[in-house]
């Protein structure tokens, strides 16, 4: 009786217009994704089988939406040329499952405007975006770090901002060892590959041309020892993942580094506790005092069985610990 009370008490608190407040790990991500040509080298993997670098990035950035807690929030962005471009602001995880994963279906090459993939800038574009959206969302860049046309180690662009200022987390993708990048029409459909006379093999600034863009910063401007960006004339025609140049990147630019190997650990990545936003979440009282009304009223109806059960049990071993007595 005592326990049908105490579940008909539990089940009248749950007609009380009462709410707690508690605190809700949230995550909010733009992630920006490199469509460039580089990334169709097919050099990573797809549940064990070859794929192409853009194809195992999207397979990963679909299974991590499912990690992410609810209330949390994702954008998609597209890198090509020197610049972001944001396709879809973010947006609630749970609630917009299906539009979120129907748009990453359809982030490749044929939105890419132009050839082209001046990574550091197209970073600091990614950065740049996220700044400027209402709720400050972290920046997830997924690249290869492949720069076309080569960078000169004196002449890289400099972030226009506080490094920190917006989280982020560079993911890098592919292998090291360089491989053949797969030419593409426009409609993305497959021509052969690119061949040394086709692209670029030096930096633009030893062939006495300017940059990108009119005005940019150089992050060794001031001269001092150079770094590697991974560039490698005469081979550019050649793709590999440039990681010691991502490291770098997000070294300078105060952000994470992260090697895509798995969808579980870029899941893992995205929750990281760096980008978490805790928040204020009001849960109705009766989503508490309910389900502890039905497990009592469970236990009283198990009662009358597991009572003499208990006691038998009780009983044997207070037997057995009697025989064993020492004395």
């Amino acid at each position: 009786m005592r326990l049908l009370a105490l579940a008909a008490l539990l089940l009248a608190g749950c007609l009380l217009p009462w709410h707690l407040t508690l605190q809700r790990a949230r995550f909010d991500h733009v992630i920006v994704l490199d469509i460039t040509q580089s990334m169709n080298v097919p050099d990573a993997l797809v549940e064990g089988r070859p794929a192409p670098r853009i194809e195992a990035a999207r397979h990963a950035l679909r299974e991590a939406l499912l990690q992410l807690p609810c209330g949390s929030k994702v954008g998609w962005g597209v890198f090509t040329e020197y610049r972001t471009l944001l396709v879809l602001a973010p947006v609630e995880v749970c609630g917009h499952l299906g539009e979120l994963r129907a748009t990453l279906a359809n982030l490749d090459g044929r939105m890419a405007w132009i050839n082209g993939s001046e990574v550091a800038k197209g970073l600091h574009s990614g950065l740049a975006v996220a700044r400027q959206l209402p709720e400050r969302p972290s920046l997830v860049f997924v690249t290869d770090g492949h720069e076309s046309p080569p960078l000169h180690p004196r002449h890289r662009p400099k972030l226009q901002g506080e490094p920190g200022e917006v989280p982020g987390l560079i993911v890098g993708v592919g292998q090291a060892q360089p491989s053949p990048i797969p030419k593409r029409d426009p409609q993305g459909r497959p021509i052969g590959v690119w061949g040394a006379d086709e692209v670029l093999q030096a930096d633009p600034r030893s062939r006495g041309r300017g940059g990108s863009v009119a005005g940019e910063g150089m992050a060794d401007e001031a001269g001092g020892p150079t770094a590697s960006v991974g560039a490698t004339p005469g081979t550019e025609h050649l793709s590999g993942l440039r990681e010691a140049y991502l490291r770098l990147l997000a070294q300078e630019d105060g952000l994470q580094y992260h090697h895509l190997d798995s969808p579980a650990g870029l899941a893992a990545a995205l929750r990281d506790s760096r980008f978490e936003r805790p928040v204020p979440v009001r849960l109705p009282l009766r989503e508490v005092l309910a389900p502890m009304a039905l497990a009592v009223l469970l236990l009283s109806l198990a009662a009358p069985v597991l009572g003499p059960a208990w006691r038998r049990a009780q009983a044997a071993w207070a037997a057995r610990s009697a025989r064993h007595r020492p004395g």
